[in-house]
């Protein structure tokens, strides 16, 4: 079973956790992470392209020439796509790229990217990180104290993950480049993967592992 470190708000260690098996203890699945990180990206392509056809050309419709006798192939209108400035034949129209992946290939996927962060040491713990109103110091104070303030110590990006949404949290954080912060339910493959450091509140860490450990 593998340890983290775990930091109070002052940055000093407070001593271990202990990573459960279950959720920070698997073989990373390498094909099931690229199927998850395809399925996220998909989710967020707007699939907002068009283009138009030839009944949506601003084109004349007067016909070109006479039907027969000039022996040139047959041509009602400058719309046609065979024209330069005409429709587009099968081009793209607007739609969603969305697909649905199963349930337990997503939570496989979860656990087999925190698994691969744990073996590697990236998953540091937070006592606690109470805030009742916003206050982008005490963050920042927080994980720079614990080593982790970005673009030290080759640290680019850390993700701050909290028992439940907090907007203190979030906007606290919202000013601080590299910094990203998510609810250990709304926690997927892609921000865990994208991030140098993840870091957890000692109550998120407790969440995750009842919500993933079954």
């Amino acid at each position: 079973m593998s340890k983290a470190t775990v930091y109070d708000r002052d940055g000093k260690a407070a001593g271990e956790v202990e990573l459960a098996d279950a959720v920070f203890g698997l073989t990373p699945h390498t094909a099931v992470l690229h199927e998850a990180v395809r399925w996220q990206l998909a989710g967020r392509h707007r699939g907002t392209h068009s283009t138009l056809t030839r009944g949506m050309v601003s084109r004349s419709t007067r016909k070109l020439y006479r039907q027969k006798g000039t022996g040139r192939a047959r041509h009602g209108a400058r719309g046609a796509p065979v024209f330069v400035g005409g429709g587009i034949v099968f081009g793209p129209r607007p739609r969603s790229y969305r697909y649905t992946l199963p349930k337990k290939v997503r939570r496989l996927a979860l656990r087999s990217a925190l698994s691969a962060r744990a073996a590697e040491g990236r998953i540091v713990v937070l006592d606690r990180l109470d805030l009742d109103a916003p206050k982008t110091k005490t963050v920042a104070a927080a994980l720079r104290a614990a080593g982790l303030g970005v673009r030290a110590s080759g640290v680019r990006s850390v993700l701050l993950v909290t028992a439940a949404p907090s907007e203190a949290v979030e906007r606290s954080a919202a000013n601080l480049d590299g910094v990203r912060v998510a609810a250990a339910s709304a926690l997927n493959v892609h921000a865990i993967l994208a991030a140098d450091r993840i870091v957890f509140t000692r109550d998120a860490l407790q969440r995750l592992v009842e919500g993933l450990g079954s």
